[in-house]
């Protein structure tokens, strides 16, 4: 053998390895290790077979003289080969060359395939009538990985003698490069299903925490899933607008998956908090709502008035005195103003977008009410009970609303300990600042605009206006898309949100497309 050719095949080897351990896409690695192995074995054809499933399944074919060429996404390719690892009684599959590379795990060098009466070559010849093709020197080698796994099979057909053109056998020179490279492209593809695999594990991970939240409460429902759906929707909004603050503002496919991963995670410090808090539907609420206790004080309350005019009628009927009228108006005017009170308690129980300083001094006044309790005169509200109901909005205390808003720190916290690889080095700066507000008034941090990434700012406007439409909240009935979107449009006016965000928010109808997959019908009150 000419040592030029030898030199050549070492070139191509070399040549070939490197760009196997550079290529990133699976496809298009499967695609250079067959045109690799064609190149350095000056093959007409080749196929690259995996295993899966106990079968040995064609990913890529290619012939030069017949110009075809099929990858595993190409559904037209309809005679792809499926050749299976066992016969139908469980016993090894030796009658097809793929197969038996596999299992007996070794090179299988073929000089003329009509004349191998040991192996199964129908399809092989049913493939040259149809295309007037003659499948002569076949050559297979299996792809092994570093725990002796097979992974697949390259196969090569019909070598070509580069002078005469005619095909030839495969030389034990060319047979040992092909096997060379097979066995760098069995590391480079056991790189990247291992890669794959803690990718998937990863993410498989994250999306168990996220859904481990979501369950810890029936009212958060899939807060920490449709966060990252539309946490994307406005980033590529931000990437597809192309003038003004924005428009140098672009996304890799890097890009996108770190700040996929951060909005799965952006709550994961919720796993602190307590149910009790997360949970809370009225102002009154802590393991129960409280507002039923207070409605058996108010019965009490209108049991005693009963009582009491009962007892004066009874004295009155043995003295033969007639009951006055003036007296049970006296009833029904104390009834009708402690259902009134009642009334009027739990409607503030329930929690609100406000609570003016009127309804503040209506429940302080009756806390100067009392009842009897084993004899003894009490309070009807509690300095608490009084505490929780005079909460301005919502339903959460000042300290129970400190302990919601931990739940930021705690996922920093979090992140912060974990050894992200590089490409997620942004993932804690983008899930952590998603409470952070444009005018610095936000928390954990503080930050003003110019701290903060867009990416962050994008998932604050994600984070938000999710929660203004979501319906599974115990506080609040999910706002109609009309309602919510004034609300968002305040937020921009008091520098709560990123103006330049808001604007291709609605420039390119986010909103719209977010309603259409998450929102009910009845929300949809606009277009």
């Amino acid at each position: 053998m000419p040592i030029q050719k030898i030199i050549h095949q070492i070139e191509k080897l070399i040549d070939i390895g490197i760009a196997l351990s550079a290529e990133k896409e699976f496809a298009k690695l499967l695609e250079k290790i067959v045109l690799g192995a064609k190149a350095i074995t000056n093959a007409d054809g080749g196929s690259l077979f995996l295993t899966r499933d106990n079968v040995m399944s064609i990913e890529i074919f290619q012939s030069d003289s017949l110009g075809l060429f099929f990858n595993d996404c190409n559904s037209d390719f309809i005679d792809k080969p499926r050749v299976p690892l066992y016969s139908e009684n469980g016993e090894p599959n030796l009658r097809n060359v793929v197969s038996y590379s596999y299992h007996k795990d070794e090179t299988v060098n073929i000089h003329d395939a009509y004349d191998a009466v040991h192996f199964d070559f129908i399809g092989p010849q049913e493939f040259d009538r149809k295309h007037n093709y003659r499948s002569k020197s076949f050559l297979a080698i299996p792809l092994k990985n570093h725990l002796g796994e097979t992974l697949g099979i390259l196969q090569l057909i019909n070598a070509i003698d580069i002078t005469t053109q005619e095909i030839v056998d495969f030389d034990p020179v060319s047979q040992r490069f092909a096997e060379a490279l097979a066995s760098q492209a069995a590391t480079v593809l056991t790189k990247q299903q291992l890669i794959g695999d803690l990718e998937t594990m990863f993410e498989s991970m994250i999306k168990l925490i996220a859904t481990a939240i979501d369950e810890k409460s029936p009212y958060t429902g899939a807060h920490c899933r449709r966060v990252p759906e539309l946490t994307m929707m406005i980033a590529e909004a931000a990437h597809n607008t192309h003038y003004g603050y924005l428009q140098n503002f672009q996304l890799s496919d890097a890009d996108r998956y770190e700040l996929i991963i951060a909005g799965w995670l952006h709550d994961c410090g919720k796993i602190t908090t307590p149910e009790y808090v997360i949970d809370k539907a009225t102002k009154l609420e802590a393991l129960f709502d409280r507002i039923d206790l207070l409605a058996t004080r108010f019965e009490v309350l209108k049991r005693d008035a009963e009582i009491a005019l009962l007892k004066q009628q009874l004295a009155e009927q043995q003295g033969n005195v007639q009951l006055s009228t003036t007296r049970q108006d006296q009833l029904h005017s104390t009834i009708s103003r402690l259902n009134d009170d009642f009334a009027f308690i739990k409607h503030s129980n329930t929690g609100g977008e406000f609570m003016s300083d009127a309804d503040i001094q209506r429940l302080t006044s009756l806390k100067a009410l009392n009842w009897q309790l084993n004899n003894t005169d009490t309070a009807l509200l509690s300095d608490e009970e009084l505490y929780n109901l005079t909460i301005r909005k919502g339903t959460l205390t000042a300290e129970e609303r400190q302990i919601i808003n931990h739940h930021i720190n705690a996922t920093i916290a979090m992140l912060s300990a974990i050894k992200f690889p590089k490409h997620l080095q942004k993932v804690t700066e983008y899930a952590g600042g998603h409470h952070e507000r444009m005018d610095g008034k936000g928390y954990p941090n503080g930050l003003n605009r110019e701290q903060m990434s867009i990416p962050a700012r994008v998932m604050a406007i994600a984070d938000i206006f999710e929660a203004l439409t979501a319906k599974d909240r115990p506080y609040k009935q999910g706002k109609k898309l009309s309602e919510a979107l004034a609300i968002l449009e305040q937020m921009k006016t008091d520098k709560h949100i990123d103006p330049d965000l808001y604007d291709a928010f609605i420039a390119q109808k986010v909103y719209k497309t977010y309603a259409e997959m998450f929102l009910d019908a009845e929300q949809i009150d606009m277009d």
